[in-house]
């Protein structure tokens, strides 16, 4: 296992598309001593511009970031776009949210019922929703968002494309670590009418299996009791995937770079979901 970044702070991100005051894109921050993650503070970013201008600050840090780095190889080769991480990025950051939606509407519109879209080699694995879907959740918007503001940033993409070694952006996804804590429990929903007692309890023992260490990855999750009770009484989930992000970004700078625990056979089109 090789040395992490010396000093680095870590960064987990729960990403909106098209972020508000009331619905901010959500960075928990913290640091990793040894198999302990300490949670230090949640930071709430109102616009896009504003989550570019935080990338775009000094590192050192490695982020996990609950938004798709990339298209599903399968996708990209039937619509004989780019084969190349950038350029298909930069193809697809070209196009308007119609344009995308009509035409990845036409590709769905040809395949037969239950297999409508395409995956990323590691999309079931995960148990991940298709990057290229633009609804319930409109991941693909996430994508188009995000994305550019990664490669304007220049931030180092692990598999991808290289940048500034002191950030480092992996793909990170929430849902991957919450199942391997309380199976698929439903513990959030940004519908007052749904945010339930049952929801609740899902959280309160998310976060104390998360700060018992109750997962592969070996971590230990470190809260204060307002923290704790912060992250409680936030229905919408926001700060909780937020900080399972955080918790899979620590798992990586554990593994250390230039891998990061991504598996040497990663595809450079479609990227990995790290731990996945």
């Amino acid at each position: 296992m090789v040395g992490s970044l010396v000093n680095s702070s870590l960064v987990g991100c729960d990403f909106s598309s098209s972020p508000t005051s009331r619905k901010p894109i959500v960075l928990a921050h913290g640091a990793r001593r040894g198999d302990v993650v300490a949670l230090s503070s949640i930071e709430a970013l109102p616009t896009l511009a504003a989550f570019g201008e935080w990338l775009r600050k000094p590192g050192p840090w490695v982020g996990g970031f609950d938004f798709p780095f990339g298209l599903p190889r399968e996708l990209v080769e039937h619509l004989g776009w780019p084969l190349e991480w950038q350029a298909c990025m930069a193809h697809y950051a070209g196009l308007s949210r119609d344009e995308i939606r009509e035409i990845f509407r036409a590709f769905c519109d040809g395949r037969p019922a239950g297999g409508k879209f395409a995956h990323r080699a590691f999309d079931r694995r995960a148990g991940s929703s298709p990057s290229m879907k633009w609804v319930n959740p409109p991941v693909a918007w996430m994508l188009h968002a995000a994305v550019p503001l990664l490669l304007a940033a220049g931030v180092d993409l692990p598999g991808l494309r290289p940048g500034d070694p002191a950030r480092v952006a992996l793909e990170a996804y929430p849902g991957l670590l919450a199942r391997e804590l309380i199976g698929r429990r439903s513990y959030k929903s940004d519908d007052r009418a749904r945010q339930t007692p049952d929801r609740l309890i899902a959280r309160k023992d998310l976060l104390a299996r998360l700060e018992t260490g109750q997962t592969r990855l070996a971590l230990r999750l470190k809260l204060t009791h307002p923290q704790r009770d912060a992250l409680v009484d936030d229905a919408s989930g926001d700060r909780i995937d937020a900080v399972l992000c955080l918790v899979q970004a620590a798992w990586a700078e554990r593994e250390g770079p230039p891998g990061w625990g991504l598996p040497p056979d990663l595809d450079p089109l479609e990227g990995w979901i790290v731990s996945a």
